[in-house]
């Protein structure tokens, strides 16, 4: 069984992270970590947001969580614990998620912006770049949507 942990850079959506923490509760996600703009499950009072228990159904007491202000400081932390770090982002050189093989138990996952995606910068401290295939007209899915595929590959 893979260790499996996931960075959220940047994320807009307090629905989107609210989504993402239900899937990681159902999926076996060891932790979330939460970075720049990505809304955490508490408010500036330290109390759960209403707007975001709706949608996680109360997956936020169930799924280690911490922030970090900073995802780039975090990727390198999580390499010396031996992590494989996965961006998920279609960019130059992505790979199909599905022909991923893992050389390693310990696996990153990095999703980011609703808009921008994941960052050059971070891509280009990742170990390998995963890439949903996109057979329609748009070019890409909701990050909730793809968190649960990757998820679930890497789970599989």
């Amino acid at each position: 069984m893979k260790d499996i942990v996931a960075i959220l850079s940047h994320i807009r959506s307090v629905h989107n992270v609210g989504s993402i923490f239900r899937t990681a509760d159902a999926a076996g996600v060891e932790k979330l970590f939460l970075c720049g703009i990505t809304p955490t499950p508490l408010d500036r009072f330290k109390n759960v947001r209403k707007d975001f228990e709706k949608v996680s159904l109360g997956a936020e007491k169930t799924v280690l969580w911490e922030y970090a202000k900073d995802a780039y400081s975090l990727i390198l932390k999580l390499k010396l614990e031996g992590y494989m770090i996965c961006a998920v982002e279609q960019a130059t050189g992505s790979i199909p998620y599905t022909d991923f093989k893992p050389r390693r138990k310990k696996i990153a996952l990095i999703f980011g912006n609703e808009i921008r995606g994941v960052s050059k910068n971070i891509i280009r401290q990742s170990d390998v770049v995963l890439e949903i295939p996109m057979r329609g007209e748009k070019e890409s899915l909701n990050v909730s949507v793809a968190f649960g595929i990757a998820v679930y590959e890497m789970k599989r």
